[in-house]
């Protein structure tokens, strides 16, 4: 999908995080548009969770600035990035083991009914809403609001949690590792509701470790190392070969390799 004479929705120029003399993030630009898909890749320590968390409000950047749809803003904290429409989907959903599906759905902003004294908690409005909003995304296995949390897999736990930041407007929607630790059938179903949040327009920034699944959803892609961008490409410009072997230090790899076959050879002429 071309990005060609759009705004992005969300932008970072020049970005740098820098704690306690430690560079984590060092100068690091990136665009993200509407119903796209931008994969963040990059392994660990390549400065993802430092990034995300920039663009979460939970850390404001050393150096750089952040644009929402052309305007340069400043997230004091995630609430501010939360009313810019930034909503931030960590690993195993950021949801409440004990809790029904109903309550976790609406925990924050609990709907309720009655006035005054008589004003508590509507429990059938948040049950039957997060049962719909969850089949929906094709979770049609979860029919009961009162289910707790903890009962789903994890999966339909990745569901419930995207499904309320759809509900509640994201209009960039932040996935941190969201297929991991995950079984094929499960992580293909995260994969299909990513492309559903897609064709609602919504922005999707998928932070993953796995090219694979990668590029399954992904339209634009961007490689992390050691907190600086590594390569910055769209879909089709490199095979997973490529994006595999950078992710690896494909440079030093190849320089290492070149050094054993270099000794390699000095010991064959030995002997």
């Amino acid at each position: 999908m071309s990005s060609e004479g759009k705004t992005p929705i969300l932008s970072l120029k020049n970005v740098s995080k820098v704690f306690a003399g430690y560079r984590a993030m060092d100068g690091v630009s990136l665009d993200v548009y509407p119903g796209q898909v931008l994969c963040l890749l990059g392994d660990n320590g390549a400065g993802k969770s430092t990034l995300i968390k920039v663009l979460s409000g939970f850390h404001e950047p050393t150096s750089g600035t952040i644009e929402v749809n052309g305007k340069p803003k400043v997230f004091k904290s995630p609430k501010d990035a939360s009313n810019e429409g930034i909503a931030t989907v960590h690993q195993f959903g950021g949801t409440f083991p004990l809790m029904s599906i109903g309550r976790s759905f609406f925990v924050g902003a609990e709907p309720t009914k009655g006035w005054g004294i008589f004003k508590r908690f509507d429990k059938k409005y948040a049950n039957e809403t997060a049962v719909r909003e969850m089949q929906q995304l094709g979770i049609t296995r979860v029919t009961d609001g009162e289910r707790l949390i903890g009962s789903l897999s994890g999966g339909e736990r990745q569901a419930s949690a995207i499904a309320r930041a759809v509900h509640f407007g994201a209009k960039v929607l932040i996935l941190d590792e969201p297929t991991a630790a995950l079984g094929v059938k499960e992580a293909t179903h995260v994969l299909r509701i990513i492309m559903q949040a897609k064709l609602k327009g919504i922005a999707v920034i998928l932070v993953t470790h796995n090219v694979s699944h990668a590029l399954t959803v992904g339209d634009h892609f961007a490689v992390l190392i050691r907190g600086q961008k590594a390569d910055d490409f769209l879909k089709g410009e490199r095979t997973r070969d490529q994006i595999t072997d950078l992710m690896a230090g494909g440079e030093a790899m190849a320089d290492l390799e070149n050094e054993l076959n270099a000794l390699t050879g000095t010991i064959n002429q030995i002997h």
